[in-house]
């Protein structure tokens, strides 16, 4: 068997400049040539998983089929690759730290002395290789979280620095993704930043092997030249990352760079054929150049940040390309919707989503949208929270049940339509602690789930503590909600819809999480469909 080969990417100069989205790229490049490829991510915070992070710290948690609460890159890694990523695809240092006090307590380390070096180090080091020893891939990327000189981040920096020269060379390349700033006033580009950061690289004993500029202009030659002297690296590893009207064009942007065939020269792995795109630039064409325009309204409570619902919103660009629509997303704020302006709210919408959330801030605006969205037959998508909401509405409004809801919200309510999972009750840790990961859902035939998935048995992710509460199914169905989807082991609700009603569907999983640019959700898809017909009409 072949030594699997390893890429580092490290960020300097700030944050938020797309790790991610370049390691996605290059993974899809390299991919596209034959290699097998896998991205992971390690962070720097001391938080086991982002499960317990709020979402306007972070953004969104990305949950995997295993059941990992993890970092919202793994969601484009999914997107770009097509590949499901697992537990072993992210880790904190909280993970990290965990499990060396976890050992140090059971006495594995034989009395000695614990360490950052070799203790911390030697965990970095081995989960950096778990991926790679599994014999499943060719290339493993790892995207190192934070900005070189974080003091968080250097045992990351030390580790890369000694499997570097553990593996040897050409078997572990470092990528060093960094700013290129614009100065307005003197009308130029500085390398300056760049080269402090390549220089605090340095100081940490590793060397950049190809740099990634990150830059709203481009650079000239004179500037690659300059770069490539004071950053010690070859003139064709100065690699330009110029901003891109989508993330979806940057793997085009890095191929026309040559990032893929440096980065094997470097690995000393042959080029292969190009990469094949076809999917992904058909893909793209649609995305630029749609027939149809609709307004979907998200209605969420964390709508300030785009990140908090990004695998949403990531979704509907997949689902749009499609149905060949462009999908402008709205954003309304669920804490400020009651019956007395909803109606102006959604004046200029064509069908609404009703997004996942915890705690009850906002949620009688989201029954508030169900509701509009049932009376005047707008097309209406419910996810998780969504699901349960369009459940609470429909008993407060049709069956008569006025005190319905949920217990997360109400605990002595009288018609508790959703409940908290009876395996929840118990629980005092709130981290990883929910319904997490793929669980099996059984379709009902002729249905709208039926027609939308054209199967009986699916798989969907799932993140959730609160559930329908089954003693109200008999109730809900003789009044017209139908329950089209139930998970076979535990018997809950998965899936309400309504008949007679141009599109009306609530599910108590993610789709989104599953949605990828050659995969989009049938969900997502049918849903813009539906939009895009009711609006014809």
């Amino acid at each position: 068997m072949n030594q699997t080969k390893y890429i580092f990417v490290t960020g300097g100069v700030t944050s938020s400049l797309g790790k991610g989205i370049i390691a996605a790229s290059l993974a899809k490049l390299l991919q596209g040539r034959g290699y097998r490829t896998t991205i992971q991510k390690f962070d720097p915070y001391l938080n086991v998983d982002p499960g317990t992070l709020n979402p306007y710290e972070h953004g969104e948690c990305y949950v995997t089929d295993d059941g990992a609460e993890t970092d919202l890159d793994l969601g484009h890694y999914e997107r770009f690759l097509n590949v499901p990523t697992s537990q072993a695809n992210n880790v904190t240092t909280g993970r990290i730290y965990l499990s060396v006090i976890e050992k140090e307590r059971r006495g594995e380390f034989l009395g000695k002395t614990v360490q950052v070096v070799p203790h911390i180090t030697n965990e970095i080091k081995e989960r950096m290789q778990l991926l790679g020893q599994s014999g499943d891939f060719d290339i493993v990327i790892t995207e190192i979280g934070g900005t070189v000189g974080d003091i968080e981040s250097l045992p990351y920096i030390e580790s890369v620095r000694q499997l570097v020269w553990d593996l040897g060379e050409n078997n572990a390349i470092v990528i060093h993704l960094t700013l290129i700033p614009y100065l307005a006033a003197a009308g130029e580009l500085k390398t300056k930043p760049t080269q402090h950061s390549v220089k605090t690289l340095m100081e940490s004993g590793i060397k950049a092997d190809i740099l990634v500029c990150r830059t709203e202009h481009e650079i000239s030659a004179e500037i690659r030249n300059k770069l490539a002297l004071f950053c010690n690296v070859k003139k064709e590893a100065v690699i330009q990352s110029i901003d891109a009207s989508t993330i979806y064009e940057v793997p085009n942007l890095m191929l026309e760079e040559g990032l893929d065939v440096v980065a094997l020269k470097k690995l000393d792995l042959p080029k292969k054929a190009a990469p094949d795109l076809k999917t992904w630039n058909t893909f793209l064409r649609r995305l630029k150049h749609p027939k149809h325009t609709v307004n979907i309204g998200l209605i969420g409570k964390y709508v300030e940040m785009q990140d908090c619902y990004k695998s949403i919103l990531e979704a509907f660009i997949h689902a749009g390309a499609a149905n060949e629509t462009k999908v402008n997303v709205i954003s309304i704020h669920s804490e400020f919707l009651d019956a007395t302006d909803v109606a102006e709210k959604f004046a200029g919408l064509d069908g609404i989503l009703v997004a996942p959330g915890f705690g009850e801030r906002g949620i009688e605006g989201k029954i508030e949208a169900v509701r509009y969205a049932r009376e005047n037959k707008m097309p209406f998508f419910g996810i998780c929270l969504g699901m349960q909401m369009a459940t609470i509405e429909y008993s407060r409004n049709v069956l008569g049940l006025a005190d319905a809801n949920s217990t997360e919200m109400n605990p002595d309510t009288k018609h508790p339509v959703v409940n908290l999972m009876e395996d929840q009750k118990n629980i005092t840790d709130k981290g990883g602690t929910m319904r997490l990961g793929a669980w099996k859902c059984e379709i009902k035939p002729d249905t709208l789930a039926h027609r939308i998935y054209g199967a009986t048995t699916i798989s969907e992710r799932h993140r959730h503590r609160y559930e329908f509460n089954s003693e109200y199914l008999e109730q809900l169905q003789k009044g017209g909600l139908k329950a089209s989807g139930v998970n076979p082991e535990t018997g809950l609700v998965e899936i309400v819809e309504l008949e007679d009603h141009p599109f009306y569907i609530g599910v108590q999983y993610h789709p989104e999480y599953k949605s990828t640019v050659e995969n989009p959700h049938p969900l997502f898809v049918n849903f813009v469909a539906a939009v895009v017909k009711t609006k014809k009409k």
